[in-house]
């Protein structure tokens, strides 16, 4: 099964507002999720349903965002709240499996034929735990069925939201095949492009072409390719039981990013959570790493060790741009990563003749005060100031 929440941080964000006293469901609403929305690059996060239907898409800018629908509203994210309804999610699952292979903040991976003698029919399971979910905490997700992994995420896909869909092997020729190549899991825009001028226009075409006339445009990648387009994945559900070496977080968008202010953008967004979750465990990290994916799908990083591991949130940022500026090939970026090594639990600063370790000590006090104040009273108690300092610098 793949578990998808149904426009997560939107969703998220609605709950929290209607447990403190927001009169209106910006569900209901032409609502999307953003940065700063005085800035053009700032960019779609997550949209509603209405949002949705003028236009509007996931990773876009807040700018042409507005110009599709001028009426917008616009929510600002609280990555500290996604991780606590993220946590709150798992933990729910974990009550029935302890096979959870976790994707990202808001989807994963459960392998039910492990305990399918425990709960019976796997349709009738879903539609139990996704009503489970809905009631117990609050939000929707989707919940796709499949005999391996592609074809349960490919299902979940499928009419949103609150919604279960099955995929099973004998399925994929009538629900999989008639849809849009560039709907198939693992194929990108520039390829579905390329694959729509060699006249591969649905994924029925990718399952019944000639794997010698694909190898001659996609080399290695043309079996692959295939085996997906038929529905055929071999890999496992790896559980995320074991305690993670560092702490790492990526978005993926749906439109490329092709200027440096919109990865810094992205790059402070992801920042704010992972500074929060190292803060959280009293930990400090000696390694940043920055991780790209361009247009073609291509990886690549570039990571640094500090002089002085660090848990502050501006710090952190100030070191993924310096990476991002020495790793950048100034090409379109569909994928934006950081990960945070070397965790230790004690930073044991060396100060520099240059540096004013005063303001060091009072910037993590105050990071402390700040993270502790929107754990007792809420996430909207108090935003951080160095967030918005660091939009200025990006001016």
């Amino acid at each position: 099964m793949h578990i998808d929440v149904n426009s997560a941080f939107l969703s998220w964000t609605a709950i929290d507002l209607l447990n403190n006293g927001f009169g209106k469901d910006i569900r209901e609403e032409y609502a999307v999720i953003s940065g700063d929305e005085s800035k053009r690059h700032g960019i779609v996060l997550a949209k509603s349903d209405k949002a949705k239907q003028k236009g509007i898409i996931t990773g876009e800018s807040l700018y042409n965002a507005r110009r599709k629908c001028p009426n917008l509203n616009v929510y600002a994210p609280d990555y500290h709240l996604y991780e606590e309804m993220s946590d709150c999610l798992f933990k729910l699952l974990s009550t029935y499996t302890p096979d959870i292979e976790i994707l990202s903040i808001d989807e994963c991976f459960i392998d039910y034929t492990k305990i399918k003698k425990l709960y019976g029919d796997e349709i009738a399971f879903a539609h139990k735990l996704k009503d489970k979910i809905k009631q117990e905490l609050g939000f929707t997700v989707n919940i796709g069925i499949g005999n391996n992994k592609l074809c349960a995420k490919m299902a979940s896909d499928f009419q949103k939201p609150d919604k279960v869909h099955t995929l099973y092997q004998h399925e994929v020729k009538a629900k999989l095949w008639p849809l849009p190549i560039n709907e198939l899991y693992g194929i990108g825009k520039k390829t579905s492009e390329k694959l729509i001028t060699l006249n591969i226009k649905t994924i029925g075409d990718l399952a019944n072409i000639d794997y010698n006339f694909l190898y001659k445009y996609f080399k290695n990648q043309a079996a692959s390719m295939i085996e997906s387009a038929n529905g055929i994945d071999h890999s496992l559900v790896i559980s995320n039981s074991l305690p993670p070496k560092g702490i790492s977080h990526s978005i993926t968008l749906e439109r490329d990013l092709t200027t440096k202010e919109e990865i810094y953008e992205v790059l402070q967004m992801i920042v704010e959570r992972v500074a929060i979750s190292l803060r959280k465990q009293h930990k400090y990290a000696y390694v940043v790493v920055v991780n790209l994916k361009n247009q073609f799908f291509k990886s690549y990083s570039h990571q640094v060790k500090l002089k002085n591991a660090t848990n502050i949130t501006n710090e952190i940022f100030e070191t993924t741009k310096r990476l991002l500026d020495e790793m950048w090939k100034n090409e379109p970026i569909r994928l934006v990563g950081i990960r945070l090594d070397s965790l230790v639990d004690s930073d044991h600063y060396q100060q520099s003749l240059f540096e004013d370790v005063v303001d060091r000590e009072k910037q993590k006090k105050l990071e402390e005060v700040i993270d502790n104040l929107k754990s007792k009273y809420g996430h909207h108690i108090i935003k951080p100031a160095a967030l918005s300092k660091n939009k200025k610098k990006m001016n």
